[in-house]
């Protein structure tokens, strides 16, 4: 007989109402080639710490922002560090994962980030300007962000918010990579359509940036997207470090970096399941 396939658990929010993208149709095609390799199930992340007893691994993706199910979240988080089953992306993740405190750390440690304090006595370190970016610590996909003019943000600061300068960038960038692996890199080239993309051709220098980031974030395996700004200087800021659940705009791409990107991840995904001891090769 021939051996058993991993059983695979999906988690994914087919219907989430995300602004110019289209996550059903993202992860019907993923799940539609992961199929030909791995016996999957699709579930809606509410249900996955009641189901994942039944699978050898849990694959996380288009899941949507946290803030909606952060109860259900957590007791994922629990049961699957109590049963040992192995999560993908692993969940020991230091970017949005782990909510935006790594903006914070990079930021003073001096890192290539949009500077970012937490406190009203720290808002002298950011650069002065006339508005301010105003984020929820725990916020995501732009909920709750608030663009504000300078003489409101300290009162602002709270203890729950994030406070960055308004920067007034030439466009945003994005790199994804599969474990450590770069894959393809899309730009949207008029800021007020974020989710307008184009392919970009990174540089050697754009890449030195991108992998800065996701060496720190020091995961084995999984699937990152490091989203970044084009400041007036021309340099690369990160704005952001996605690695719980990035959306990888598939629809961007030609029919052969799509089939590109089904082969990194495939391969991505039996190098983790072999080295989680699901299969043996």
């Amino acid at each position: 007989m021939p051996p058993a396939r991993p059983r695979v658990l999906y988690v994914t929010d087919l219907a989430y109402p995300a602004r110019g993208r289209r996550y059903g149709d993202e992860d019907v095609f993923l799940t539609s080639r992961l199929r030909e390799h791995l016996d999957l199930a699709l579930c809606h992340p509410r249900d996955a710490a009641a189901l994942l007893d039944g699978f050898d691994a849990v694959v996380v993706r288009n899941s949507g922002p946290v803030l909606a199910y952060r109860d259900a979240y957590d007791a994922f988080r629990e049961r699957a560090a109590r049963t040992g089953t192995p999560v993908y992306n692993p969940l020991t993740g230091r970017g949005d994962m782990a909510g935006k405190q790594y903006l914070l750390d990079l930021s003073a440690a001096g890192h290539p980030v949009i500077p970012t304090v937490d406190r009203a006595e720290d808002l002298h370190r950011l650069p002065t300007t006339e508005r301010y970016v105003v984020k929820p610590r725990l916020g995501a996909d732009s909920i709750g962000l608030r663009v504000v003019p300078a003489d409101e943000v300290r009162g602002l600061v709270d203890g729950d918010v994030l406070v960055q300068p308004y920067i007034d960038f030439a466009y945003e960038v994005s790199f994804y990579f599969v474990d450590h692996d770069f894959q393809y890199a899309l730009h949207a080239p008029r800021p007020e359509s974020r989710w307008e993309l184009e392919p970009y051709e990174a540089t050697p220098a754009d890449l030195d940036f991108a992998r800065g980031f996701v060496d720190w974030n020091t995961l084995g395996h999984g699937i990152q997207r490091v989203d970044a700004c084009r400041a007036p200087d021309g340099a690369l800021l990160l704005v952001e470090l996605e690695d719980l659940n990035p959306y990888l705009s598939l629809d961007a791409l030609d029919d052969a970096g799509r089939e590109a990107f089904v082969s990194a991840l495939t391969a991505s995904l039996r190098r983790f399941l072999r080295d989680a001891g699901v299969t043996d090769g």
